[in-house]
Order: structure tokens, then C-alpha cells, then sequence
């Protein structure tokens, strides 16, 4: 399992609704390379059908391969839809993969089963599959139900506690999010690891 976060930064709405374009272009790709994906974390841009940041999971025989696919700066060229006499038409986001747990970690983890709620039809609320995992050194708490194997929660888990863990190691969760916006300054304008056009978001050579 790779996690993979999609930023735009401090990027301007552009930049937001290319992260749900290339959200939607990553999930089709993994479909056809028949990779799981699931939305562990996202926070929604100012604009609607728009996000700041998406944490994305990938999980099959060519996870890493569709990772390093998207890795880096994502350059997306189309005129603005938000404003229309605006001249610039780049707009930039990064793909950069999450922390994964260490073997260590799993003997710092306690994990609780629980029945899954909300939408799902029968499912749902008849088996325990939803997982609790707590590290208990720390207190973090994370809840996943995507899937219906508990086992495959439990991974889930531990790989979305991880992340948690990592963020709170960057001094903080307030410096954490501080850092996450500053990644678009931190995004290499001038080597796009991929390039987008146009308001389908086809993808052309960079």
C-alpha cells in the first residue's frame, strides 16, 4: 500500500480544481491498472468540486509503478474558469508519497473493532470490520471502515496512523498544515513531472 498526497499549496483555485481533475485522472488510471484507491483525507478548496489536498491510498500489483508515474509537480495549462481576463494559464500542484509504518510501530498500536456505519446497504452495521487504531504512547486515534475486511482496515490503519505520526513529528499539526501550503513554493515550475491541457485535462508531453 502506497499513500500518495496531492497538494496545491497556496495556490490559487486553479490550482484547488486541479487537484480534483487530477484526482479524477489518478483514480481512472488505477482502475485500469486495477489499483485500489481510497480517500483517506481531504480538505475541500474555497471553490465547490475543488480541494486544497487530497491523501489517497493506492493498493495492487502496480501501486508503485502508477506512484512514480505521478510523483512531483503536476503542470495543468488552461485559461482560467474562474477569471477569464486573467493571463497566466499554468497552474502547478505536487504528488509527493506519505510516510508508511515501520515494523516497529505495529507492537505501539491497539487496535478495537467496531461495527461500520453509514451508507453500504446490508453490510454495513452487521459485521465488525471497522477498525480503531490507537498508538499508545501518543494517543493519536484513527477510525477506517473503507473496506470490508478487517484485515484490510487494520493495514489501512496503520499505514493512515503513520502518516498522522509524521505530521505530528514535523512539530506540529499547526506547523504540519503550514508546511503542507508551502509546498507550492516548493514545487519545480520549470520540471513538470507531468503536463495536463485544457479544460478535460488531456494529458500532453512535457
Amino acid at each position: 500500500m502506497i499513500l500518495l498526497q496531492l497538494s496545491a499549496g497556496q495556490g490559487p483555485d486553479e490550482c484547488c480544481l486541479a487537484v480534483a481533475k487530477a484526482l479524477q485522472c489518478l483514480q481512472g488510471e488505477a482502475e485500469q491498472n486495477r489499483v485500489v484507491t481510497d480517500i483517506l483525507e481531504q480538505e475541500p478548496g474555497d471553490k465547490a468540486g475543488t480541494f486544497r489536498s487530497v491523501l489517497i491510498s493506492l493498493e495492487g500489483e502496480a501501486e508503485a509503478v502508477l506512484a512514480q508515474q505521478w510523483e512531483g509537480t503536476l503542470q495543468w495549462t488552461c485559461a482560467s474558469p474562474y477569471r477569464p481576463r486573467h493571463l497566466r494559464k499554468n497552474w502547478f500542484i505536487g504528488v509527493s508519497r506519505c510516510a508508511m509504518p515501520a515494523k516497529a510501530l505495529a507492537s505501539e498500536i491497539r487496535y478495537e473493532t467496531l461495527r461500520a456505519s453509514g451508507p453500504g446497504g446490508q453490510h454495513v452495521n452487521k459485521t465488525e470490520s471497522a477498525v480503531r487504531a490507537t498508538h499508545v504512547a501518543t494517543g493519536i486515534s484513527v477510525r477506517v471502515q473503507t473496506e470490508r475486511s478487517q484485515h484490510a482496515n487494520k493495514r489501512l490503519a496503520a499505514c493512515l496512523l503513520a502518516h498522522k505520526l509524521a505530521e505530528q513529528q514535523s512539530t506540529g499539526v499547526a506547523a504540519l498544515r503550514s508546511a503542507r501550503r508551502m509546498q507550492h513554493y516548493q514545487i519545480e515550475r520549470g520540471s513538470p513531472k507531468r503536463v495536463f491541457a485544457g479544460a478535460r485535462f488531456q494529458a500532453v508531453m512535457p
